[in-house]
């Protein structure tokens, strides 16, 4: 059971392509960018979120660079990163 001031990991994914320098910005977070056969891109940033407080501190930075949302999965352990277009 998640508690909410407990670390858990998370695959957050974005429309829009962010390089790998954008991790110190979002906590740590591994940031990989799939790219699209119709030539658009989404942005996975995975990784462990030291708490709920923090989550809703890395949505708010999304939020303000205009990013849409598509996808905040909790990750159990061992589990991968889901394609979802």
């Amino acid at each position: 059971m998640l508690r909410l001031g407990q670390p858990a990991r998370y695959q957050i994914k974005i429309q829009g392509q962010l390089t790998q320098g954008w991790s110190d910005w979002f906590d740590g977070m591994d940031v990989s960018v799939e790219q699209h056969d119709e030539g658009s891109s989404t942005t996975n940033l995975t990784g462990i979120v030291a708490d709920q407080p923090a989550l809703h501190g890395i949505l708010a930075r999304i939020r303000d660079l205009g990013l849409p949302l598509l996808l905040v999965k909790l990750l159990e352990e061992g589990e991968k990163i889901s394609i979802v277009d």
